[in-house]
């Protein structure tokens, strides 16, 4: 007990600055979500004039790539070594932010090249290319940025505090990116809309000189901080198979492959639940647009100022509720009181014209979306607790399932959209109907998953079977007796800096 002293000035915590340059590695992927989540569609549909049938295929196609690629870069980014020693998540996160600046810059330009008679088959060809390069880039960086989060801190209460970190700037990157579209908007026209009473119209053709300027300040922030990142991020040498040993807070754990993950049933679990926060967050955040337009027949300008309220009240959330009610109501309560708030907000649509208490409903869905995200995140990273290794391909299969789901849905809503092209008499219950019944059911879904880990611990699993036989055929090996009393030293050290 003398050496406690010691040991808790050698494992203090994980130093502000530390904290701040891990947060901002991600705005750059957050500002590019809020324009594919928020004004993908719109755009395509009402500024490139696609139909709605061609705007969900551009949809579910980019998402396609996107569930395709997050398995496929977690397994890559848990089994290599990183270029040049710079460390394999910061290598792949470098990557990732390359390809998604140059590819988003392209997805939100017009065709270069078309022209009125231009197909819309050919069209929609001429962005495939794009689609991938942007999908494949923003999985590299989300998948070895939250995969960093188990290595940098092995300490629940801190992973939770990363994760709210993480959340908080990706919030205050949505508001970032509706605050500049409501100033474009509202003081930068095309020749075409110069009258006052254009800005009472919705999004047009005219209005494609918003989301050039847009998508060039987007770009812009977010290398910048992709900057910051690289610069003051310290990603620790990862200990593999030939490293001897990882330790857990009693023994040493088993290690886990990407098969073995498969094997598991909370794997399952909370991969549902991560699944259906997504579904309620981002359908929402679709369709928010087309709903405050065509169904409330709010002006244009709402389009900015709706998100923007549902992720200002994200952001209060994220920075000061959902922490505290992480330690003491725990995981499972605090995901579920997020649930019932969407679910509240769901039933507020289904009422009727909301006209001006859509703002409510933005206040209800924000609140209750970060609540749930923020906890499915940390819910993720207890599952993977040590084991580290293959910590990224967890994430990438929870992306999986996320973006496969979110793209299905989209494709599916478009193409029974009563309406081919424009926008008809029916489009305002159809929207209503959407932003009620997707989320509203997504939510309820998670409920009824979360209910199936009523009385388990998340990440708690039993350990493999360690042999003694170093030198015959077992594929595990026994550690030393110097080893295991470095491990308990080592575990005495995490406990103190996990509750200094």
């Amino acid at each position: 007990m003398e050496n406690q002293p010691l040991l808790k000035d050698s494992r203090t915590r994980m130093p502000l600055v530390r904290r701040f340059t891990y947060g901002v590695g991600h705005i750059l992927n957050d500002l590019c979500a809020s324009m594919w989540f928020t004004y993908l569609v719109v755009y395509f549909h009402r500024v490139l004039e696609f139909d709605n049938a061609f705007a969900g295929y551009v949809m579910m196609t980019g998402q396609v790539f996107d569930a395709i690629s997050t398995p496929l870069v977690g397994y890559e980014s848990d089994v290599s070594k990183g270029c040049f020693k710079y460390g394999r998540r910061k290598s792949w996160h470098l990557m990732g932010s390359v390809c998604v600046a140059i590819a988003f810059i392209f997805i939100f330009q017009p065709c270069i090249g078309c022209d009125d008679n231009t197909d819309t088959w050919a069209k929609f060809i001429y962005y495939v290319p794009f689609l991938f390069l942007a999908q494949f880039g923003w999985a590299s960086v989300q998948i070895s940025h939250l995969a960093l989060i188990p290595e940098l801190t092995s300490c629940e209460h801190e992973r939770v505090e990363l994760n709210t970190i993480r959340y908080t700037f990706t919030v205050v990157s949505n508001v970032v990116v509706f605050v500049i579209m409501w100033l474009l908007l509202t003081f930068v026209h095309s020749p075409h809309t110069m009258k006052p009473e254009s800005l009472d119209k919705s999004l047009g053709p005219e209005d494609i000189i918003q989301f050039r300027y847009l998508i060039f300040i987007v770009v812009a922030i977010g290398s910048v901080f992709c900057f910051i990142f690289h610069i003051g991020t310290k990603e620790k040498r990862s200990r593999s198979l030939s490293d001897n040993f990882e330790t857990s807070q009693s023994a040493v754990h088993s290690r886990m492959a990407w098969k073995d993950w498969l094997k598991c049933v909370q794997f399952y679990q909370v991969a549902g639940i991560y699944m259906c926060t997504r579904l309620m967050v981002n359908v929402s955040q679709v369709y928010v647009p087309l709903y405050v337009t065509d169904t409330l027949g709010l002006s244009k300008d709402y389009v900015a100022l709706i998100p923007l309220v549902i992720y200002l009240s994200g952001f209060v959330v994220s920075s000061i509720i959902v922490k505290p009610l992480n330690r003491f109501l725990g995981r499972k309560m605090t995901f579920f009181f997020g649930a019932v708030l969407v679910l509240g907000a769901c039933d507020w649509i289904l009422a009727g014209n909301l006209g001006k208490q859509v703002f409510g409903v933005a206040i209800l869905l924000g609140a209750g979306g970060s609540m749930a995200l923020v906890t499915s995140l940390s819910m993720t990273a207890d599952l993977i607790n040590q084991n580290t290794e293959s910590g990224a391909f967890v994430y990438g299969a929870m992306s999986f399932t996320d973006k496969l789901s979110n793209g299905i849905a989209v494709l599916v809503i478009q193409l029974i959209h009563p309406c081919r092209s424009g926008c008809c008499a029916a489009c305002a219950t159809f929207y209503q109907v959407i932003m009620a019944y997707i989320p509203g059911g997504a939510a309820l879904l998670s409920l009824i998953v979360l209910a199936t880990l009523i009385g388990t611990k998340i990440g708690e699993r039993k350990p493999k079977p360690v042999l003694a036989d170093h030198h015959g055929d077992n594929n595990t090996i026994q550690e030393p007796t110097e080893d295991l009393e470095q491990v308990k030293n080592d575990n005495q050290e995490e406990l103190i800096h996990c509750t200094a």
